[in-house]
């Protein structure tokens, strides 16, 4: 794609892109949030983290905190980081559980060695390919990127990187890196044969090689793989995680203010009036 202006990356630094009206999209744009969610949904999933074991994450341009919203409802704990101070302030309103970091990713993941059992990013990586200062190599930052991440997991552990590459020459750069960096692992496309729903997503293991995941919708015809897209939107929709609560609903509410409470923060006592649907005034 020419640079038109129509990519982000091509209309400046993500700190200037990701201004204050372009954070407030990502708590009133339902279509925005919806798909968000969708992509961190899939994220964790392809992570393949142990189950009724809580583990401790990082999400690498956490923006506004929508993907980590998924994490803690999960049962995880996690630490975000981002360049744009307007996103993170959204994230802050937002009172987000997890706790926010300001940083470059381009400029290393500045974490100790084995802090995480696994990372997840949004839509962040491709940033990283692009020269906004003269000093700026993409592919060292691209590499020391990398190579603190790997330092910052843990052994055994999962990073599932959600990006859009611009065309095959920057997929083949971050994939590079990557794998230079010590990662092994692959592309996981899902639905590639469909414009709308195909999205990549880089599952990088540290240490032995584990088995590539599936992509979606990989094993279908057009037909059947809108309908398949189509039931998979609805699906994560409204599905429940394993084991645990309907979203908004009482039980969800409840332990919701339970973590928050193990956490040491302030939480108004429960009541029989928590989580009822208070009726519309007119």
């Amino acid at each position: 794609m020419a640079c038109g202006g129509r990519r982000p990356e091509h209309r400046g630094p993500p700190e200037l892109f990701y201004n204050e009206d372009e954070a407030r999209k990502y708590t009133h744009n339902s279509r925005m949030i919806e798909i968000q969610t969708q992509m961190s949904e899939r994220a964790v999933e392809l992570l393949s983290l142990p189950e009724d074991q809580p583990c401790f994450l990082l999400d690498v341009g956490c923006g506004s905190g929508l993907s980590g919203d998924f994490i803690s409802e999960q049962g995880h704990y996690w630490v975000g980081i981002d360049i744009s101070s307007a996103m993170l302030d959204v994230a802050v309103d937002r009172e987000v559980e997890g706790d926010l970091l300001k940083g470059d990713m381009g400029q290393g993941i500045p974490f100790r060695p084995g802090s995480f059992d696994g990372c997840i990013s949004i839509s962040a990586v491709q940033w990283l390919c692009n020269a906004d200062q003269r000093m700026h190599n993409p592919a060292k930052r691209l590499h020391r990127f990398f190579s603190s991440l790997y330092s910052a997991l843990a052994r055994g552990a999962r990073a599932v990187l959600q990006l859009y590459p611009e065309n095959a020459e920057q997929l083949e750069l971050i994939t590079t890196q990557a794998m230079k960096a010590g990662f092994t692992g692959g592309m996981v496309v899902d639905f590639p044969n469909s414009t709308k729903a195909k999205k990549f997503f880089l599952c990088l293991f540290v240490g032995p090689s584990g088995v590539l995941p599936t992509g979606l919708g990989t094993e279908c015809g057009d037909e059947q793989e809108r309908k398949e897209s189509k039931f998979s939107k609805e699906r994560l929709r409204y599905k429940t995680a394993k084991g645990k609560s309907l979203k908004k609903s009482r039980d969800w509410i409840l332990e919701k203010k339970e973590r928050r409470r193990r956490q040491g923060k302030e939480v108004r006592a429960d009541t029989r009036y928590t989580g009822r649907k208070r009726r519309p005034h007119f």
